[in-house]
């Protein structure tokens, strides 16, 4: 029985290997394998036929085999882009967080809570595609007296004169964020709201026995209890938003100074050509992302064990 101890631990350090190696093969192709891939990429020239110092030009600035990341994170372009990608940020964040706490928090002092939270939801079930497309009608914006937009319907009706509304570079990136939110506020209500319930029902109690009122209750209570939980769904949202594409490619491609990170990474590589730029814009991407996910993992894990 000696002699088949070390066998038999062998054999326990290598099946748990086996059960993952199905997993880990999959990960190597679909993962591993595109984001090298992709580095590589970013380092080559417009043709792929050879670094990328060489399409440098005599007399300008020149990061050598970086020459793509030059131009992923100094090409004005892309200042714009990282500058539109940070008032997603901001706005639509705070916007779909608070939005989903605030309905989170009436929709549970209504009777017709399910319904209220099904129309909220909804916008959900359709993809940013179609969204796009319906929003843009929202905003139509029309050179001739009838306007078939219902915003600017609307703002005639009032006496008002109708927007461009994703033409004008000072509106048209947060009527694409209002789309956003629009779209994402239930599903960080339904996350929240489930939060809201495992809030015990005699702390809430014992508190407002104690004097404190509904807003006391709220923001010393019931915010402190699910802050684990909100933290999650603020970085959830966050690596949404970096992504954000769809949204923008549909309603402006990029246009009017709207441009995004996403979108001018599609626009390189299948509007210009250019695999390299594209490479290089998708590679930032991925260290931008990157920390978000890795606090939103630990995040996780806390809470299971917490659990």
């Amino acid at each position: 029985m000696a002699q088949n101890i070390p066998g038999i631990m062998k054999q326990k350090r290598i099946t748990p290997w086996l059960y993952l190696l199905p997993a880990l093969i999959v990960m190597a192709t679909f993962i591993l394998y595109p984001a090298f891939n992709t580095f590589f990429l970013s380092l080559r020239n417009l043709d792929n036929t050879g670094w990328a110092s060489t399409r440098c030009l005599e007399g300008q600035p020149c990061w050598g085999v970086f020459e793509n990341f030059r131009y992923a994170l100094t090409s004005d372009v892309m200042r714009t882009a990282f500058v539109n990608n940070i008032i997603w940020l901001i706005l639509m964040v705070s916007g779909t967080v608070g939005f989903g706490l605030l309905i989170a928090v009436l929709a549970d002092k209504v009777k017709y809570e399910p319904l209220a939270k099904a129309v909220i939801f909804m916008p959900m079930a359709i993809s940013f595609v179609g969204a796009g497309v319906i929003w843009k009608f929202m905003y139509n914006f029309g050179s001739s007296q009838v306007q078939i937009g219902l915003l600017n319907a609307i703002v005639q009706a009032l006496g008002g004169q109708p927007v461009s509304w994703l033409t004008e570079p000072q509106i048209n990136t947060f009527a694409l964020i209002v789309v956003g939110v629009w779209m994402w506020t239930g599903f960080c209500m339904t996350i929240l709201a489930a939060a809201l319930k495992g809030v015990s029902v005699e702390v809430l109690e014992a508190a407002r026995v104690d004097g404190a009122n509904e807003w006391i209750v709220f923001w010393k209570i019931m915010v402190p209890l699910i802050m684990p939980t909100i933290t999650v769904v603020i970085t959830t949202m966050v690596i949404n938003v970096l992504k954000i594409f769809d949204i923008v490619y549909v309603m402006t491609g990029g246009n009017y100074g709207t441009e995004v990170i996403a979108n001018r990474m599609y626009t390189e590589m299948y509007a210009n050509y250019n695999p390299g730029r594209a490479s290089a814009i998708a590679v930032v991407l991925i260290l931008i992302i990157i920390p978000a996910m890795i606090f939103n993992i630990r995040r996780f894990s806390e809470q299971e064990k917490i659990r």
